[in-house]
């Protein structure tokens, strides 16, 4: 085997094994704020694949927040698409007519949507340029084959024979971790027997930034505005009746589609091909082990239905940049299993709140019992008419409830 690598070194402070959103956000978070840190992303996927991701992603005020502290909102602003308005119906596919029972508008503050609506090629491609300018070093198409935890450093084995050390190691690398499972880190698994379907619709007339969820019986199917006349479709069937619309014929695609998703926009057109991915609720037991922390999905993956994957995964890398910094700054050892514990201690109970409140929704709207279907109805219509609680979940899908990190405040480290 050719050993090679191709870092200038072999020694790093913090290695960050992937390099989707959350692994690079948190790359950045660590060197805007502590620019001595020699930090390293490595990552699985061949070299840009992340350009050929075509899905989007509700970013929330809180996450927007920090992009901009961290000097990315601006590269990714021209091609954000504001959601100023969220409605949401309760209904079955063949109704001709879809209530409105509970609407949101789109501000948390005058002038500041509660959340923008953004490409995953574009937000990877601007953390990947401010990662470049603080000199971070991404290394791609090669995995982590194992690692070796000492008392000061970690040794992390490379699939093409190279041994990388570090002070912490940071897995970044999605819901079904390697990392995780190589910690013996277990995981409370809930299989929702759904996938959620997704692609992008042009349709002939303006969204005019308007959101919308409809609660149908097998799952949630949520129109998301993006820029131009398009829209992001997440859409939630059971897995089976996923799997045969996105191989079956594109026609049958279309027609089901156009049930869901109307003609109030004019005629509607899907661009490239759609995909489904199966749904299910993973929370690790533990976010942490010696010298390893997990963040995003590696730690977490939750129900789409209320839209705060991403969300949570920023939060992630916001927290866990900020008791790093902050520990390195008082001369602490980064990767200390001490250390560590504050970051789980300050992320676990949320995570496991927004777990469980996404896995209850899920189960109280995926049905079609008539009886839960009067009552939630009625539990929608009277928090349409209370504005204060109305106002208070709108800061929750904002972000900025709870112990929020600096960086989703808006403030640096």
């Amino acid at each position: 085997m050719n050993v090679h690598n191709p870092f200038a070194e072999t020694r790093f402070d913090v290695l960050i094994a992937g390099a989707g959103y959350v692994g690079m956000a948190t790359a950045v978070s660590l060197a805007t704020a502590r620019p001595s840190l020699k930090i390293a992303v490595i990552d699985a996927a061949p070299a840009g694949m992340w350009e050929r991701d075509t899905r989007a992603s509700a970013i929330a005020a809180a996450a927007c927040r920090m992009l901009d502290q961290l000097g990315c909102w601006d590269d990714m602003s021209p091609e954000a698409e504001a959601i100023t308005e969220m409605i949401v119906t309760d209904s079955r596919a063949s109704d001709p007519v879809r209530p409105v029972f509970l609407t949101f508008d789109g501000e948390v503050a005058p002038g500041e949507p509660f959340a923008y609506m953004v490409a995953n090629s574009v937000l990877n491609g601007a953390l990947r340029r401010r990662a470049g300018k603080l000199g971070i070093d991404i290394m791609e198409g090669i995995a982590v084959s194992g690692f070796e935890t000492g008392p000061a450093s970690i040794a992390v084995h490379l699939a093409d024979g190279v041994t990388l050390d570090a002070r912490l190691l940071v897995a970044a690398d999605g819901v079904n971790s390697k990392l995780r499972a190589m910690a013996g880190i277990k995981t409370v698994d809930i299989d929702y027997g759904q996938s959620g379907i997704v692609c992008t619709v042009k349709h002939e007339r303006p969204h005019h930034g308007r959101a919308e969820e409809h609660f149908l019986p097998a799952g949630p199917f949520a129109i998301l505005p993006l820029t131009g006349n398009r829209s992001s479709i997440v859409w939630t069937e059971r897995t089976a009746d996923a799997n045969r619309l996105v191989t079956g014929d594109e026609l049958v695609f279309e027609v089901e589609l156009e049930q869901r998703f109307g003609l109030k926009l004019g005629e509607i057109s899907v661009e490239g091909k759609p995909r489904a991915w199966p749904l299910s609720l993973k929370l690790a037991r533990a976010f942490v082990a010696p010298r390893l922390a997990l963040v995003g999905d590696a730690a977490h993956g939750i129900h789409p239905i209320a839209g705060q994957g991403l969300n949570l995964g920023f939060k992630d890398a916001a927290a866990l940049a900020e008791t790093l910094v902050e520990a390195d700054r008082l001369g602490q050892d980064i990767g200390a299993l001490d250390v560590l514990q504050r970051y789980e201690r300050w992320r676990r109970f949320d995570t496991v709140q927004m777990g469980v409140t996404t896995d209850v929704l899920n189960r109280m709207f995926s049905n079609d019992f008539g009886p839960l279907r009067a009552l939630r109805d009625v539990g929608l219509g009277l928090v349409d008419r209370m504005p204060r609680l109305k106002e208070f979940f709108i800061r929750q899908a904002s972000g900025l409830t709870g112990a929020t990190p600096k960086l989703l405040q808006g403030e640096p480290i």
